[in-house]
């Protein structure tokens, strides 16, 4: 089968044994450096991909992305949400009422955000229902005093599913025996699991439900959005509001939860730039090995000069010796990074469990998410290649300037 005369001598060169040990230790040194820089540039980027994804699906599909609120009781909510709905990037709109408490229960106390909804339009804005793990919201009805919590806060509590507990209002009543705090029993007729820190901080009653605890007519505070495009959040909520009279005003994700996103978009981009430069590093190691074997093959590349070999030739030659080491060890490590990407999940949730490290106790989420994102590898492998081809040249065109007489004058 017909070869290419330097592919055929570079491959030889690659598989030969050399006399010189450390040239072989220093090409096996960057072979391993670019297999490990590429998996763990791999895994990171999948772990804060993870994140970010995290932070989209599951935080800002529990919390408004935008809201057009009033300083007024809404009574006439759905003609408001209908206007909302006619922007060209809103998908959804339901009503809300927020309120803050405590709950109480068997002795335990916990500050909760509850939030007055209607289920049907709920559904249209929000991830909950999907994540329901008893109950439904659908039970959420005008005066029957029911409410919907999250796992992590029925656990602390050690309630389940129609139990009682009693929300207390920061808003005091005035009463013979003296002003007394505002309090409603309640029945737990949902628990929902998101696996991150709303289900520990926010609760669902009814609309009405709501507005009958604030002393409120029957309406709602404003309503919630759902973007298809949550970077659109303050464009979109802005737009809405400008058309609106005096009393309504915007807010969005950006205000909440803005800090975080940012956090980890900045933390992926540094991570990503420091474990780049390992890659570089064994990319640098390339050229010192390479420029090792050509000091070790001066009279080889003599011979094949003096047989006619060309400068170019010669350059190919040890220009496919460092791009074989290089895509070795790239393939290797998008393997090895696809692999660790897949099952890091997994492995860490496992020790985090068994040896009750509680490493995710300063995070939104209670596990460590991994999205392994093709097109990060592709970039990854091109620019490792990219890399490890680069350093060959220097060698190589160092090779072809050899001069045979020179080379062999004392062999």
């Amino acid at each position: 089968m017909f070869k290419p005369i330097s592919l055929y001598i570079g491959l030889r060169y690659t598989r030969a044994r050399r006399s010189n040990h450390f040239i072989s230790f220093i090409a096996l040194v960057s072979m391993i450096g670019l297999t490990l820089g590429v998996a763990v540039l791999i895994t990171v980027l999948s772990v804060m991909n993870g994140f970010d994804r995290e932070l989209k699906n599951r935080v800002l599909g529990m919390i408004p992305q935008a809201t057009v609120s009033s300083t007024q009781i809404l009574t006439n909510w759905p003609e408001l949400a209908k206007k909302v709905e006619q922007h060209e990037h809103v998908k959804g709109v339901a009503p809300f009422t927020q309120l803050q408490g405590m709950l109480t229960a068997q002795g335990q106390v916990a500050g909760i955000m509850v939030t007055g909804i209607e289920p049907s339009y709920e559904k249209k804005v929000s991830i909950i229902q999907d994540h329901m793990i008893e109950g439904s919201i659908d039970s959420l009805k005008k005066g029957e005093f029911g409410i919907v919590l999250g796992k992590q806060m029925t656990d602390s509590l050690g309630l389940g599913l129609n139990d009682n507990i009693t929300l207390v209002l920061p808003e005091a009543t005035p009463s013979p025996a003296g002003v007394v705090p505002r309090f409603k029993r309640f029945k737990i007729v949902g628990i929902f699991s998101i696996g991150a820190e709303v289900d520990s901080m926010m609760g669902y009653i009814a609309l009405n439900d709501a507005s009958t605890l604030l002393r409120l007519p029957d309406g709602a505070q404003g309503v919630r959005l759902k973007l298809d495009d949550i970077f659109l959040a303050p464009e979109v909520a802005d737009d809405i509001v400008k058309d609106l009279p005096s009393n309504f005003y915007a807010s969005n994700w950006t205000f909440t939860h803005g800090n975080l996103f940012s956090a980890i978009q900045m933390e992926k981009a540094m991570v990503s730039l420091l474990l780049f430069l390992i890659v570089l590093v064994a990319a640098f190691n390339i050229v010192s090995s390479l420029v090792m074997v050509v000091t070790d093959k001066k009279s080889d590349i003599a011979i094949l000069r003096t047989l006619g070999a060309s400068p170019a030739t010669i350059t190919r030659i040890f220009m496919v010796q460092g791009t074989i080491i290089g895509v070795i060890g790239t393939v290797s490590g998008a393997i090895l990074g696809i692999i660790f990407a897949s099952s890091i999940s997994s492995v860490i949730g496992w020790l985090n469990t068994t040896f009750g490290l509680n490493l995710f106790d300063a995070y939104f989420i209670n596990y460590l998410p991994s999205y392994l994102r093709w097109q990060d590898v592709v970039v990854i492998v091109c620019l490792s290649l990219l890399l490890s081809f680069l350093a060959t040249i220097y060698p190589a065109l160092r090779a072809a300037k050899t001069q045979p007489a020179e080379a062999l004058r004392y062999e």
